[in-house]
């Protein structure tokens, strides 16, 4: 049974029983403290948890999900995937425990003829939670499973929670017997592989508190309202009814699996290790896949991090399994065929898709090429010296380079030499230890949401602002520190939440609106406004005057002269977006936005920097249609029918069943769009693009004042021109070639300073070599070469010296000082001849000893090596120093 299948009659047979079909939500998640949706549960938790009521009573989804937790698990486990599909079933205070037990039994032992999936219920085995006699009676009576399939298990494996205060419960697990001959007897409780666990029945009934771990918690009561949710793993599943080992043998990951044996030239089964790797570079391919069709792209942090990890994971593991070049190409076309009759976004977004990981491939394949050249560098030293590569090269090269330690250990063995493991290990567990206290420090900044379930009861925040600047509300709800309260007294920071408002809130890149809450008696400066749970508005607001009580009577004002700068940001984005297609093409996408009074910044896909040419052509575009008082009309409408008039549904954002079109010029920019704009394209006023700039290998961004910020902008470049104008003496349409003469000027007089000072160096070459002296078993040349114009020269003078020492052994070491703050910025550069090196004597020791006396640090290779510092007074401290290293 195929694996879209499976999908296929879960939905139909839920939505038979009265359950609302819910599509996938983003793996993007909504949540502020999931970077992904992690579980087929997580767009339903304001629902479950009741902060916000549930649309209807009964659902039912196969979400997309994504978990990088174990990420070093996936490929050596039957079970471990970063993307997975999880089919859920959910109640919110309808059915509970009998309908879901009595739904799954049916769907899972009825007959694929007539519908269900077809399990053997001789294979299946049923855990509950070990008090839950409840759950125990009606698997009884639903069921033909005998009592000893039936086992209880206690809280740590049978009782979920979220981990913190809120909804909790007891659940029930079903599992698959795979057979004897994959492990032993005894059912679930034996935590055996041999049984495999395909759905899990939660029963959130409590209310818990005082949460100190899994299984040490206050049960408060019972829910008001009792739900259900229920989560069947589709791979795991699948697996199953395919006959196949597991889930990377699957009908939606085997293609890209075999693919990639293919271009290995390997057979997948015959070799533990090249199997890890083929099973890795499945389960990768498709998760990048499916993350970038939500709008991901890869970057240095959050999201884009993990993409950019799962990509480079399947690179390396290519090439362990002797693939060096590019294999994107053939990896991802093949898991775009696997995956699009379950997703058909996939494949109609495969151009954008496509030139992203392409463009991660080949900027990370470079990357390799230069982290191998410093493997190749540690491996020679280690040749030459302690037989091993550091743990530090190690790490840096995993930290910096994206080298896992099995590249390095596996190249290193390859070599003849061994890696410092041990070390390895502790300065990763160290980043790890700093990662858990940055995480849980940010986890303590986090707001708790619970505080405003209540208010959200109370019904959606109902937004005005698009027609009236001005609106009287009343006041719903106060939170002072986190906590809900009566009042907000004078001089305090306060959330206020209206019945209405006129306030924009931050959201689909606009900032949020500025202005004042009045009412009799009190009057607030709004700080911010945020809709921290979908539908509530928050206003943060100091309490300038008075104080503010629950069911005052609230007027909100915008700042007219703000908004109305936010608006003409707002429109200005959509019409440089439109400027970019323009010029670019189609598959230049918005990745990205933010505009507020005056300024707009714009994300897009495009992997190579923009020409000055190209740029002033993009702002000319979108200076033409604001001078061309397009009429910018705004219209709402169902999300397939703004689809098919060709609105633009930009990656990443989400958009509910109504939406709101924003037409600049008809057509010629037409986007989903819920922000605030002007009414006609000259209210824009003037458009100045000041900057462009890289945010990753495919994205690129631009930057522009707007309005009066750009009137400014030209005026201040204006009186710049008029003062280089007036100083230099010349017209102003010739100013660029009088800048041009005098820096070439001055460039000359620089090479002729240079020259001079090294050819008054190189006059110190006798003198210097008569200095030179025996410490130990070495020729000894020291100096102090007082100010220096460049670094550059102190080293060109240092190999001239070494060379003059010939064949014997020899050391020199020249410090000065370079112009920097103050007195200058000291250096110290050293050198050795090759017979000093076979006495042990490295360049990059002596350089670091001198640099740390000099209050800085250094190094480089055993030949030469060059430190510096910050105190110059110290010079001839760092000279017997050095001496001092070569006499032990």
């Amino acid at each position: 049974m195929q694996t879209a299948e499976i999908q296929r009659r879960w939905l139909n047979f839920f939505e038979q029983r009265g359950h609302t079909v819910v599509p996938s939500a983003s793996l993007v998640s909504d949540d502020p403290s999931l970077m992904f949706t992690v579980a087929g549960m997580v767009p339903f938790v304001p629902y479950l948890s009741g902060l916000v009521p549930a649309p209807y009573p009964r659902a039912t989804s196969v979400q997309k999900c994504i978990r990088t937790n174990d990420i070093e698990e996936v490929g050596k486990t039957p079970r471990h995937g970063t993307f997975f599909q999880m089919c859920g079933n959910f109640s919110f205070g309808d059915y509970f425990k009998e309908g879901a037990i009595r739904f799954a039994w049916e769907l899972l032992t009825t007959s694929e003829e007539d519908g269900g999936l077809g399990f053997d219920p001789a294979d299946l085995w049923v855990t509950v939670y070990e008090e839950d006699d409840e759950a125990l009676a009606l698997w009884k009576q639903y069921s033909s499973l005998p009592e000893e399939r039936i086992q209880k298990l206690g809280k740590d494996t049978n009782y979920w929670s979220t981990g913190q205060p809120g909804p909790a419960g007891p659940c029930s697990e079903i599992f698959f017997d795979l057979g004897p001959e994959y492990g032993i007897d005894g059912g679930p409780a034996t935590d055996d592989d041999r049984y495999v666990e395909i759905w899990n029945l939660v029963f959130m009934q409590y209310q818990i508190a005082d949460v100190n771990s899994k299984t040490d918690f206050t049960i408060l009561g019972e829910l008001p309202k009792k739900n259900i949710d229920t989560g069947m793993g589709l791979e795991r599943v699948a697996f199953i009814k395919q006959g196949v080992q597991n889930m990377y043998e699957i009908d939606q990951v085997r293609p890209v699996l075999d693919r990639a044996a293919e271009l290995a030239g390997k057979t997948y089964g015959e070799n533990h290790d090249d199997d890890v790797r083929l099973r890795v570079i499945a389960d990768h391919v498709r998760s990048g896949l499916m993350l970038i069709a939500d709008g991901v792209t890869p970057s240095n942090e959050g999201r884009g991090y993990i993409l950019r990890r799962l990509l480079r994971r399947v690179i390396l593991s290519m090439r362990l399994l002797g693939v060096e070049g590019a294999s994107f190409g053939e990896l991802f076309p093949a898991s775009r065929d696997s995956m699009q009759s379950a997703y058909p976004e996939v494949a109609s977004g495969f151009d954008f898709i496509s030139r992203v990981a392409y463009a991660e491939e080949k900027t990370f394949l470079r990357t390799l090429a230069s982290g191998i050249q410093i493997l190749d560098g540690a491996i020679s030293e280690a040749k030459g010296g302690a037989g091993s590569v550091t743990g530090e090269t190690a790490f840096l090269l995993h930290d910096t380079h994206g080298f896992p330690i099995e590249l390095s250990l596996e190249i290193a063995e390859e070599a003849g030499v061994s890696v410092d493991r041990a070390v390895f290990t502790q300065l990763m567990q160290e980043q790890r230890d700093r990662a858990k206290a940055d995480a849980k420090a940010k986890k303590g900044q986090r707001a708790d949401l619970s505080v405003y379930k209540e208010l959200r009861g109370l019904g959606e925040t109902q937004f005005v602002g698009y027609d009236a600047l001005n609106h009287e509300s009343r006041v719903l709800g106060i939170v002072v520190e986190g906590a809900p309260t009566s009042e907000a007294r004078e001089g305090e920071i306060a959330e206020l939440v209206l019945a209405e408002t006129s306030l924009w809130a931050e959201s689909g890149g606009q900032d949020s609106d500025q202005g004042i809450i009045v009412g009799e008696g009190f009057e607030a400066e709004v700080l911010d406004v945020q809709k921290p749970v979908p539908g509530l508005f928050v206003h943060t607001v100091k309490v300038t005057f008075g104080s503010i009580g629950i069911d005052a009577r609230a007027e909100t004002r915008v700042d007219a002269d703000y908004r109305r700068g936010a608006t003409q940001a707002h429109s200005a984005t959509h019409i440089v977006h439109a400027a970019l297609r323009d010029v670019l093409g189609p598959n230049a996408h918005q990745a990205g936005s933010y505009n507020k009074a005056g300024y707009m910044r714009l994300d897009f896909t495009h992997s190579e920097a923009l020409s000055q040419a190209t740029k002033s052509e993009i702002e000319e575009i979108s200076n033409l249609a604001v001078r061309s008082d397009y009429e910018v009309v705004t219209r709402e409408m169902g999300l397939d029918e703004a689809k098919s008039l060709g609105a633009m549904a930009l990656f990443g954002e989400k958009y509910g069943d109504r939406v709101r079109v924003v037409d600049i010029g008809g057509a010629w920019s037409r986007e989903l769009c819920a922000g605030t704009h002007v009414s006609s394209s000259a209210e824009v006023g003037m458009i100045n693009l000041v900057a462009e700039s890289s945010v990753g290998s495919t994205n690129r961004r631009v930057e522009s004042l707007v309005g009066m910020e750009a009137f400014q902008s030209f005026a201040a470049e204006r009186a710049i021109v008029q003062q280089l104008s007036g100083g230099l003496r010349v017209p102003r349409a010739e100013i660029v070639a009088k800048v041009e003469d005098l820096s070439a000027q001055l460039r000359a007089a620089e090479k002729k300073i240079a020259s001079l000072e090294a050819a008054r160096l190189a006059e110190q070459v006798p003198t210097l070599l008569q200095s030179a002296e025996r410490v130990g078993a070495v020729q000894f040349v020291a100096a102090d070469l007082g100010k220096v114009g460049s670094a550059d020269d102190v080293r060109g003078l240092v190999i001239q010296l070494r060379e003059k020492l010939g064949s014997e052994p020899g050391v020199v070491v020249l410090a000065g000082t370079v112009p920097g703050d103050g007195a200058g910025k000291p250096l110290v550069v050293a050198a050795t001849t090759a017979s000093a090196r076979e006495l042990g004597i490295k360049a990059g020791d002596l350089a670091k000893r001198g640099a740390q006396a000099l209050g800085g640090g250094g190094g480089g290779k055993p030949d030469l090596a060059q430190g510096g510092g910050t105190d110059p007074s110290q010079i001839s401290e760092a000279l017997t120093q050095i001496r001092r290293l070569i006499e032990g």
